[in-house]
């Protein structure tokens, strides 16, 4: 019987060469075959206007390529989460567990927690606690009256008092009657303060008598939400390329504890399971079909605070796909990713060396320092080759090329890192935007955080984000719309300049190969071209500069 999930190419594809090892789902430039499969779900997505709505306010879509038992190539359409109400499209793959089957698991309980919401809706809103919450509010505010009324007597009993003592001399008997009026009145005071807090205090009693039944509502729904999401979580059953079958939450614990130093919950977060490429993969082992390429697309408009481009191509997720596809991809040869490559050192990667500093020159691909699980870095090679222990005082995403300082001693690491602190040390970033920049130059100031949920990315946050920002210079244009440009960050943020160049708020055009913020290339197109700072040990005023190599 035909399959109705695996469609065939309409393109001619004999001529592109078949893919001996599947891309690595997190870090990719998207195949070919992968490149026509999904131009054809863009076509049909185009085909049903009934969407475009919902589509516009972005989703991700997915492909995946495979070969059937004769070596047959198709490919696997796949979309995250719910699309148009439901979990099942004839042309998409279904879901692992299909949250909305009726009467189903979930339907269950998310009605046993919807009925509670009611209930709590329902006592909060009554005339009981309404009148409750006004008898508070009455008797706070008739405290406030009769303590300022009092002070008020106060006020004038004690001018008076003052009054008859300059009016002249006082026997004692009346000095005496004078302090004992003044002692009484702020006895009469302090009673007055108890008699009304005493009165609040049974308003309280009795608003908390009537919330006691919304709270344990609230705490009777919390700990039906946890072992719901738990129940859902174990029917979330994903296959793996070596055959093994493990729920979410084995998944998890297993990938956390084989990596503590992640330090994420091994609970899953909301919404595991349901992106793209967990579905695609679900299926082609479910039907023995093997996986040659994979790519997921954005398609509508980029949410508020993460960077989202109409139809570029991204890697998969890290807080939820990460723990998943590190279960199902056992068993499939798969591309590494970069940090798993190993890049040879060159002789011109020091640019300078002396008693307290080196200046290298970082080659795009290389981490700066050594990462939780790779010890491949710039600061561990360039370490082994002048045979001393150095640090580096700050670092170049993996991806980006260019200068970084690396100190010899803790006293002149702490000096630089104070530097550049006090923004006391110049940068200079070479970068080609994917996109016209027509402004010559100017400021952007965005501030951003980490995306707890897909890190290493970064967000825009106007509330909890820090400050970022870049001043940068238009260089030239090119005639294939792209535009070469200066950044001088002026902060240090993670992956400041690739937000600012990628978000919609900064200058709309992602750097050329930035993977996360943009599309695929074969680098990401940033280089530190240019350092100004003051030796920590000499006080000379030292530039560096490193030809920018795109």
């Amino acid at each position: 019987m035909e399959d109705l999930k695996l469609h065939r190419f309409e393109a001619e594809i004999g001529g592109i060469e078949v893919p001996e090892r599947l891309n690595n789902p997190f870090e990719y430039a998207p195949h070919p075959l992968a490149v026509i499969a999904a131009e054809q779900v863009k076509s049909y997505v185009d085909a049903h206007s009934e969407w475009a709505g919902e589509l516009a306010c972005g989703k991700m879509l997915g492909v995946l390529v495979v070969s059937d038992a004769s070596g047959e190539l198709g490919f696997l359409a796949a979309y995250s989460g719910i699309l148009a109400g439901s979990n099942n499209h004839d042309y998409f793959v279904p879901p692992i567990y299909d949250l909305l089957t009726p009467n189903g698991e979930f339907k269950q309980g998310e009605a046993q927690i919807s009925a509670i919401n009611a209930q709590i809706a329902q006592l909060e809103s009554s005339d009981s606690l309404r009148m409750a919450k006004r008898a508070l509010q009455e008797a706070e505010e008739a405290k406030t009256t009769a303590i300022n009324a009092y002070k008020l007597t106060m006020s004038e009993a004690k001018a008076n008092r003052e009054a008859r003592r300059k009016g002249g001399v006082l026997s004692a008997e009346e000095e005496k009657a004078l302090i004992a009026e003044s002692q009484f009145q702020k006895a009469e005071l302090k009673r007055i303060r108890q008699r009304h807090d005493a009165t609040i205090e049974e308003k309280k009693a009795a608003i908390a008598r009537l919330q006691s039944e919304i709270s344990a509502l609230k705490a009777r729904r919390k700990t039906m939400s946890e072992a719901l999401q738990e129940r859902i979580f174990r029917l979330f059953v994903v296959n793996s390329g070596e055959g093994e079958r493990r729920d979410l939450i084995d998944v998890f614990a297993a990938f956390y504890q084989a990596n503590p130093t992640l330090q994420a919950s091994a609970i899953p977060p909301s919404g595991s399971g349901e992106c793209c490429a967990p579905k695609l993969l679900q299926y082609a082992f479910n039907h023995q079909l093997k996986p040659l390429c994979i790519a997921e697309f954005w398609w509508g408009n980029s949410p508020a605070k993460e960077i989202r481009h109409h139809g570029h191509y991204y890697g998969a997720c890290l807080g939820k796909c990460r723990p998943i596809l590190s279960h199902m991809l056992r068993g499939v040869d798969i591309e590494p990713q970069q940090h798993e490559k190993r890049v040879a050192t060159t002789d011109d990667m020091i640019l300078y060396a002396d008693s307290w500093i080196v200046v290298a020159n970082k080659p795009a691909g290389m981490l700066t320092v050594p990462g939780r699980l790779h010890d491949n870095s710039l600061q561990t090679i360039i370490s082994q080759e002048i045979g001393a222990p150095l640090k580096a005082v700050h670092r170049l995403d993996m991806s980006t090329s260019g200068i970084v300082i690396l100190a010899k001693s803790d006293a002149v690491y702490a000096a630089l890192q104070t530097d550049f602190a006090s923004r006391n040390i110049e940068k200079r970033y070479i970068a080609l935007l994917d996109g016209m920049v027509i402004e010559k130059e100017g400021v952007i100031d965005l501030p951003l955080r980490p995306d707890i949920n897909d890190r290493p990315r970064q967000m825009v946050d106007y509330e909890h984000g820090k400050r970022a920002i870049t001043r940068y210079e238009v260089l030239s244009h090119t005639p294939d719309h792209r535009t070469r440009i200066a950044f001088y960050p002026l902060t240090g943020r993670t992956h400041q300049l690739r937000v600012h160049a990628s978000h919609k708020s900064g200058l709309g055009c992602p750097i050329v190969g930035d993977m996360l913020y943009g599309h695929a290339n074969t680098r990401l197109m940033l280089h530190a071209e240019a350092i100004t700072f003051t030796h920590p040990v000499s006080k000379e005023n030292l530039t560096f500069k490193a030809p920018c190599p795109f």
